[in-house]
């Protein structure tokens, strides 16, 4: 089954050729000129992946960003920021605002489809033998895309889980933030290092008390600590 992706685009030349670029790489592809129309078009059809402007007349591309993460219907939906903006700042306040990545305009197919398709394998379970991993009380299943600590479940966003199960595959192994990136965005090198950052601390703040368990490793990168 093809993987559903809505964009959300006020300029509506850039929305006709992403619908179209889209389509022709074989997504379900549907296209918003605003945030409204396409919370009322979602009510029926929950996205795989949301490219959503930035800039979007009336509700902001942040404020539909912040109303998707906070619908338990959406846990499972990626979201990819398209803007304008290119400082650093912007860009945390993306990832903040519960993006998964963000792309600057202008920006070529390619690299935009790059993203795409990372974001997506992120949304579908690793097909590996043991769905269930354990670290002490931590847990995660990646069949179910749910993790959590003891009996309560964190709400993770897709990037969220898959740097948590990258971590947990092996405790107490170090990654730099290289490797953090390799493993998510294989295909794009155009992710800078300061996205792994911003998603630790997101992933930190879900984890509670467990939270001491992502140590960083100064000058070169993160591990989970192994519990005995």
């Amino acid at each position: 089954m093809a993987a559903r992706v809505a964009v959300v685009e006020d300029d509506l030349d850039i929305l006709e050729t992403l619908v179209y670029t889209l389509e022709r790489e074989g997504y379900e592809t549907s296209g918003f000129p605003d945030g409204a129309q396409a919370l009322l078009a979602f009510r029926d059809k929950v996205p795989d992946l949301c490219l959503i402007d930035w800039m979007l007349p009336g509700m902001s591309g942040l404020d539909l960003c912040r109303i998707l993460k906070a619908d338990q219907r959406f846990a499972r939906t990626a979201i990819l920021m398209l803007t304008a903006r290119g400082t650093e700042m912007d860009a945390v306040t993306g990832l903040n605002a519960g993006a998964d990545d963000y792309v600057v305009k202008p920006f070529r197919s390619r690299e935009l489809l790059a993203r795409v398709r990372a974001l997506l394998r992120r949304t579908q379970p690793a097909d590996t033998a043991g769905a269930l991993r354990r670290v002490g009380d931590l847990w995660l299943d990646t069949h179910t895309y749910r993790a959590g600590w003891k009996d309560k479940a964190f709400d993770l966003t897709p990037t969220e889980f898959k740097i948590l199960e990258l971590l947990v595959r092996h405790p107490d192994r170090v990654y730099s933030r290289g490797q953090v990136l390799s493993n998510l965005w294989p295909d794009d090198r155009a992710v800078e290092d300061r996205a792994v950052d911003v998603h630790i601390a997101r992933l930190r703040e879900k984890m509670g008390p467990a939270a001491a368990l992502v140590e960083t490793v100064r000058g070169v990168g993160y591990r989970l600590k192994a519990q005995e």
